[in-house]
């Protein structure tokens, strides 16, 4: 599938980081985006930058991203093109001991949920609904209805400790993937994953300086931080090679996660 204007992009998480970085490089290749955030401040000035839309959306919520389908394809059309980045992160470990107080905790089981509907089951309600939207058009020449790409996560192999619910949602998508694609394939739409590892995204750059530099340090090659571009550019790999299909990718420098 070849990147042009008459194609039509949904970016989730597309406000910030990753998914920004992924709605810009789609629109420089002249594809129209619609950003799905609950950002939105930020998502309405890079939908305005983009001469894009922004649907504000909560992916947890049926009601919200059926409203938000509604109103991206009421402005570009149906998409043939869905990029999953909204997600989120907790750190909290399965049982542990106050080192003060001796205090024995467990994780609530409605915490460990709220990750898991955030990223697997928001995930997962984008893409049944976008890919029964490109259910309705006509292949490409090449026989492409459609691309999906969902972001997992280097924890979902080597999760670090108090990553329980963030690493079992993330390794989820993985495990999803070659299934979805295998449903849709009869109907020309493609699914893969990426597992992005250690990204000089907001949450990371609003760490301290020695932290982000200790991180950097901590990747085999390159020691830096990726940047999100880099991740955008995995993306358009992924949209325009037609034989990339039920594969889920890291990219992460080599990194492997230590326990903590």
């Amino acid at each position: 599938m070849q990147l042009n204007s008459n194609l039509s992009a949904i970016v989730t998480g597309g406000a910030s980081g990753l998914g920004a970085a992924t709605a810009r490089r789609l629109a420089s290749r002249q594809v129209k985006v619609a950003i799905f955030d609950m950002n939105e401040a930020a998502g309405q000035a890079l939908a305005q930058e983009l001469g894009g839309v922004y649907c504000n959306v909560d992916v947890t919520s049926e009601e919200q991203v059926d409203a938000a389908f509604a109103k991206a394809r009421a402005a570009h059309g149906q998409e043939r093109i869905l990029v999953n980045c909204a997600g989120t992160a907790d750190a909290v470990k399965t049982a542990s001991r106050d080192r003060k107080t001796g205090e024995i905790r467990s994780c609530p089981a409605d915490r460990f949920n709220r990750i898991v509907q955030i990223n697997l089951i928001g995930t997962f309600r984008c893409i049944a609904k976008s890919a029964a939207g490109m259910l309705t058009l006509a292949p490409l020449p090449g026989g492409d209805r459609g691309a999906i790409i969902n972001t997992a996560s280097a924890a979902a192999q080597d999760g670090q400790a108090g990553q329980a619910s963030y690493a079992a949602s993330k390794a989820a998508i993985v495990g999803m993937t070659l299934p979805i694609a295998r449903d849709l394939m009869d109907e020309g739409i493609r699914v893969n994953t990426i597992l992005p590892g250690l990204f000089g995204t907001p949450l990371l750059q609003s760490l301290p300086e020695h932290v982000q530099q200790a991180l950097a340090a901590s990747v085999p090659f390159p020691k830096r931080l990726g940047e999100p571009n880099e991740f955008a550019q995995a993306v358009e790999f992924l949209i325009t090679c037609g034989y990339m299909n039920a594969e889920s990718i890291r990219l992460d420098g080599a990194i492997r996660m230590a326990p903590r």
